[in-house]
């Protein structure tokens, strides 16, 4: 069976059982959290367990890495929607030791697009309209330069309004044990 129908078979029968309702909570972050993470997988369950956050307590945005590099990109105006809008009050960037992003070699990122059908001359023109596809794939060496790296992004932000919180912190995807990078209240 195709994956999105297995998927909505699955959902089908949740939503008749109605098993969305220990889910059920305000779209506000109870504990007027964002947290910006990677996507890797190991973390889905396990870092809001670590972190003592269920259903309804925080923002949880999803980034490769949990990178932020854009100070006008869709990372930034989520993070801002949050603190504006939604009522929250402190940020938690949260990166993980093994990330594959440390590993990205922008180079080998573009081979595996041609050889999935991208041609090489759509890549050479979206550099030449300024677009760095390098750099724009590029991981980073240090788990923990590159969340202090985003947790400086977003603290020297022009929009980022007085009195909110960033902290930038490391976990261990195998036991979920944090480390702090930077402690914002200090």
């Amino acid at each position: 069976m195709p994956r999105l129908h297995e998927l909505l078979q699955h959902n089908e029968l949740f939503v008749k059982q109605k098993k969305y309702e220990p889910f059920l909570t305000s779209g506000l972050p109870e504990k007027k959290l964002v947290v910006i993470t990677c996507m890797d997988t190991r973390l889905t369950e396990l870092l809001p367990k670590a972190m003592n956050l269920v259903n309804g307590d925080a923002k949880m945005i999803k980034t490769a890495g949990a990178i932020v590099r854009e100070p006008f990109g869709q990372v930034m105006s989520s993070l801002f929607v949050a603190l504006y809008e939604l009522g929250a009050e402190e940020v938690c960037v949260v990166g993980h030791h093994g990330c594959g992003m440390g590993a990205i070699q922008p180079q080998s990122t573009l081979k595996k697009m041609e050889e999935r059908g991208i041609h090489a001359e759509t890549i050479a023109t979206l550099e030449r309209a300024g677009v760095g596809v390098k750099e724009w794939l590029r991981g980073f060496n240090s788990v923990e330069e590159s969340v202090q790296q985003s947790v400086d992004l977003i603290r020297q932000h022009p929009l980022l309004p007085a009195g909110v919180y960033v902290h930038g912190l490391v976990i261990d995807p195998e036991t979920g044990k944090l480390d702090v990078v930077t402690d914002g209240y200090e």
